[in-house]
């Protein structure tokens, strides 16, 4: 083995999670990250927060059996909003409308009782 190689080798290492995908646009205008073997993604619109979750291929997954937490910066106040199923996605109710993107994390368990989280910033 060549000096060269075990340099590429300890700096791939020293990467971190090299597959991890950087936040980015979902399909429904959300924030989508990685949160594990999930990708969640936040659309906060109005007085309702909406998390939809998909497989590590993008592919939605449904709702049911999911339970979740939402602990968002708000107005510069935090805020724990509790999240459940509501049709393809989960839901919960914000004390004062928002729009857009917003900063905070997402806890989710899912039907299996895997817990993850999910970051925004």
């Amino acid at each position: 083995m060549t000096i060269r190689t075990l340099i590429l080798a300890a700096a791939l290492l020293a990467s971190g999670d090299a597959g991890a995908h950087e936040p980015r646009k979902g399909p429904n205008g959300g924030t989508l990250v990685d949160a594990g073997a999930l990708h969640v993604e936040l659309v906060a619109a109005g007085s309702e927060v909406k998390v939809f979750v998909s497989d590590a291929a993008d592919a939605p997954l449904p709702a049911d059996g999911f339970k979740g937490t939402a602990l968002l910066l708000l107005g510069g106040k935090p805020a724990r909003i509790p999240l459940s199923a509501s049709g393809p996605f989960l839901s919960g109710t914000l004390a004062s409308p928002s729009e857009g993107p917003v900063k905070g994390a997402v806890q989710l368990t899912g039907p299996d009782g895997k817990t993850s989280q999910a970051k925004f910033d």
